[in-house]
């Protein structure tokens, strides 16, 4: 276990329709209530425990994180712990909050995008938000160091592959890396299908010329590429190659369960038992045992044809 990824909330800004599809998470959708999130206290003891445990990198998610009020002072609190702090969002609120969010100590920020066109983008988001928005995001970012950035794209056939070569090209000569992910099958509300993934081979053979970069660590989920103008990309292929063997990821979400999987269905609650007056001691050992019982191996099961449907968290509760 070296990375912990911990959602700030289960809201978020935009609607994309293979994470929160309107239709399921519209305006009557049962959100968490405000008293059942941790508190910035909270997560900053839970995080300093699973630091000690030897995580090494936290990563701020969502929903959208920075719908998260005043997310600049659980950074602050963070920055103080021994660990890289990095945050994934949409972007778009990023000209508001980059400035303070440097400042109180974030290392560096991912953002996701699934488009540069427009009506595409558009389509994809369901948000009435635009992708000039999410660039104007990553400038903002970029102006106060926190980078270097990378941008996650999502992609789903007959959605938005041929946009491939288009973000390569728009990002592929700066200091930002593209990660293209195979559309996963999180959650149970997006009607995942098989036949929409776009996979891992099809993707290097859209991209073309590129050459393999040895990764630095064996757990590192995406096969990076050098291109020929210098640029990176990565290919995130959890459906048609799965890791699982070398994952070192856990996720707690915003009402603080501890989950050892993306596709778990359900998570070990560490909140209640901080709130009753658990020491730190009490709460190390309730992770290390459920991290060292895990048997999560879902995408591996998966690619052999031997999974059965199954409940599984959205991916808007628990984090990407």
């Amino acid at each position: 276990m070296r990375d912990l990824r911990i959602s700030v909330t289960d809201r978020c800004n935009f609607r994309c329709t293979y994470c929160m599809p309107k239709e399921v998470f519209g305006k009557d959708f049962p959100f968490m209530p405000r008293e059942a999130l941790m508190t910035f206290e909270e997560i900053d003891r839970i995080a300093g425990i699973f630091i000690s445990l030897g995580v090494k990198k936290i990563r701020l998610t969502g929903g959208e994180p920075l719908l998260r009020r005043n997310l600049h002072e659980l950074v602050s609190m963070l920055s103080l712990r021994d660990a890289e702090i990095a945050m994934t969002t949409n972007g778009v609120l990023l000209p508001r909050y980059a400035p303070a969010l440097s400042a109180a100590g974030l290392d560096r920020v991912t953002v996701s995008l699934d488009a540069i066109d427009e009506s595409t983008f558009a389509a994809i988001t369901d948000s009435g938000h635009t992708v000039a928005a999410v660039l104007a995001g990553i400038e903002a970012a970029e102006s106060v160091g926190l980078g270097p950035v990378k941008i996650n794209t999502v992609v789903k056939r007959n959605s938005n592959e041929d946009e491939i070569l288009d973000i390569i090209e728009r990002f592929s000569s700066r200091d930002i890396a593209v990660r293209f992910i195979e559309y996963m099958d999180v959650g149970t509300t997006n009607g995942w299908s098989l036949d929409e993934v776009v996979s891992a081979s099809e993707i290097r053979d859209i991209i073309g010329d590129f050459e393999r970069i040895t990764p630095e660590n064996k757990s590192d989920v995406a096969k990076r590429y050098k291109l020929p103008n210098g640029g990176e990309v990565g290919i995130i292929s959890s459906v048609t190659e799965p890791f699982c063997n070398d994952c070192t990821r856990a996720r707690i979400s915003s009402d603080g369960r501890l989950f050892t999987c993306l596709f778990s269905n359900r998570g070990l609650d560490l909140l209640s038992p901080i709130r009753e007056g658990a020491t730190d001691g009490y709460v190390a050992d309730l992770i290390r045992e459920q991290w060292n019982a895990r048997k999560d191996r879902y995408s591996e099961e998966r690619a052999l044809h031997s999974t059965k449907k199954k409940e599984k968290v959205e991916m808007s509760y628990i984090g990407g």
